[in-house]
């Protein structure tokens, strides 16, 4: 098993037979095809690259067909890769489909998380605010001294400061599973993932599973 590429529909919940309100996030999981196999002799590592879904003829670049053309395989809406030994058990224009994961109980997530654009440091970092009151004025919400002495001279890098937050590639591991429609090709994954309803997702089985 190396992965699924799927669609985040959105957030709902589910009732156990104990009445147990369990938050989860529903991704649609379309069939994923093989588009290339990549080989220690042609590429100096092991990974398959995957696509899903479809692509307006429109947005095509002429690159991106004549890739695809290549292996011959159908324009998806984008290219995924997964790292992995033993490549050649799959072969080009494989299919994979969410009936894979059946037997995983846990997966990690990766998707990329809602920009919020220029944010500073309270909303960024979590810092706490200086006073309202008390002689405070237009310092409510700096972060406060920045830099060193005369030595070193300089801002460390890495400095919790304002800037742009989110828009990041982030992965939540360890996710639980809570059902998988294969009618609908819908998983339902306990908790919140990040990612914008539409974006897209990566499910791989947790490398934390016990």
């Amino acid at each position: 098993m190396i992965g699924l590429v799927g669609k985040k529909l959105g957030i709902t919940r589910i009732f156990t037979k104990d009445s147990l309100s369990i938050p989860v996030t529903l991704i649609e999981v379309l069939d994923n095809f093989v588009v290339q196999i990549k080989s220690l002799k042609t590429d100096n590592y092991e990974s398959i690259q995957v696509t899903t879904g479809i692509k307006k003829k429109n947005n095509i670049l002429k690159p991106e067909k004549g890739h695809f053309l290549k292996y011959k395989a159908s324009v998806g809406r984008g290219l995924w890769e997964f790292r992995c030994k033993k490549v050649l058990r799959f072969k080009c224009g494989q299919r994979i489909t969410i009936n894979s994961f059946s037997n995983v109980k846990r997966v990690d997530v990766t998707g990329v998380s809602k920009g919020k654009g220029f944010s500073g440091t309270v909303k960024r970092w979590n810092f706490r605010m200086q006073d309202a009151t008390h002689g405070n004025s237009l310092s409510h919400r700096v972060p406060g001294s920045i830099g060193q002495n005369q030595t070193p001279g300089h801002v460390f890098k890495g400095k919790k400061m304002s800037g742009h937050l989110g828009n990041t590639c982030i992965t939540i591991q360890n996710l639980s599973i809570i059902k998988i429609d294969d009618i609908k090709k819908i998983m339902l994954i306990k908790g919140s993932i990040p990612g914008y309803v539409g974006s897209d997702i990566v499910l791989k089985p947790s490398v934390k599973e016990k």
